[in-house]
């Protein structure tokens, strides 16, 4: 079995820091269109400035709604999209230019940080058997110098996520979506990675297995001392998964609090709005926010605070002045002009 890296070298700095993260995708006509409609170019920013920080063993979890750019930030964590601008650091190394980086460098460094993808039956190759699926990773970075080796070890691996080593055999239709995102972690732990992106893993799934995949997870983390990014829309995931979240709109960081605090006492009318669509058997809890409309065009996102159109405590300053984030007394930090004016 390959020797865990080593683990805790600083365990004050933090493991991961993103600071002013963008990403910017192209999404003009064709430019002879553009020449003849006299139309401009046109740009989705999708990440736009996104700034936090994730200590070792820690799960940082991303919310909200579709389209608001948290996908966009797992891909950018692992360097599967380049950045547009801003500074990523993992391990107090700058990575920012992990997407184009080549060498032993690179293989060093992604070699520590892996990715769970969403969808468990787009992210396996059909026409590999499970043992090639798994012993792809212990290859490329020369983890296990032998076919057997890699065969005992990938056995090994299914084992840990509740399969049988026996299953290497086998092909992924052969296999449930539950079942086939165990095979899609056990291949993420195959380079005993330090650091996870998980992209929506249980989302694709059965509530039933999506209890199972968590608590496999949870476990995993404890055994094997893992930080996770938690990338989800599903609020009852995030409380049962996150020690700190983080409230994305519109390609935005809106709110960051420890978990407790969040669920407790959301300081973010856009957070409040996203609680309160959690279905409540108790609706004494529930708060009535008042959000209007829908998400804004984010190519063309409003000027001032992006979520002004929609909030209930909008003011004129909202408008006109993007606001800039203020720690809170509970420990969380919030970008909301009507929480620093007190009006909330």
């Amino acid at each position: 079995m390959a020797a865990e890296p080593a683990r805790g070298r600083d365990s004050a700095r933090p493991l991961v820091v993103a600071e002013g993260l963008q990403r910017h995708f192209d999404v003009s006509r064709p430019l002879l269109n553009r020449l003849l409609e006299g139309h401009r170019r046109q740009w989705l920013r999708a990440v736009d400035g996104v700034d936090f920080t994730i200590h070792r063993g820690e799960t940082f979890a991303l919310v909200g709604e579709s389209g608001c750019g948290k996908s966009t930030v797992a891909r950018l964590a692992v360097g599967l999209y380049p950045l547009t601008a801003g500074r990523l650091e993992f391990d107090g190394q700058d990575v920012s230019g992990l997407a184009g980086m080549r060498g032993r460098r690179s293989a060093a460094i992604r070699r520590r940080l892996q990715m769970i993808f969403q969808d468990p039956y787009a992210s396996l190759n059909p026409l590999w058997r499970v043992q090639a699926i798994i012993a792809e990773p212990l290859q490329f970075f020369g983890i296990t110098p032998s076919e057997r080796a890699r065969r005992e070890r990938a056995g090994e691996l299914l084992e840990q996520v509740g399969l049988s080593a026996a299953d290497v055999a086998k092909y992924p239709h052969e296999f449930s979506g539950g079942q086939r995102q165990r095979i899609s972690i056990a291949r993420a732990l195959a380079a005993n990675p330090e650091f996870l992106v998980c992209d929506e893993p249980t989302s694709a799934l059965d509530v039933s297995v999506q209890a199972q995949i968590l608590n496999l997870m949870r476990r995993l983390q404890r055994e094997h001392g893992l930080t996770y990014l938690f990338i989800s829309h599903d609020m009852a995931v995030v409380k049962h998964m996150a020690d700190r979240v983080g409230v994305m709109y519109l390609g935005r960081i809106v709110e960051v609090a420890p978990r407790q605090t969040l669920f407790n006492r959301p300081r973010h009318p856009y957070t409040r709005m996203l609680l309160d669509a959690v279905p409540s058997l108790d609706k004494r809890e529930r708060r009535e926010t008042a959000v209007r409309g829908e998400v804004p065009n984010p190519v063309h996102p409003p000027a001032g605070c992006r979520f002004h159109p929609r909030c209930p405590l909008a003011s004129e300053r909202c408008r006109r002045e993007e606001p800039a984030q203020i720690r809170t007394r509970q420990g969380g930090l919030v970008a909301c002009h009507a929480v620093e004016e007190g009006r909330d």
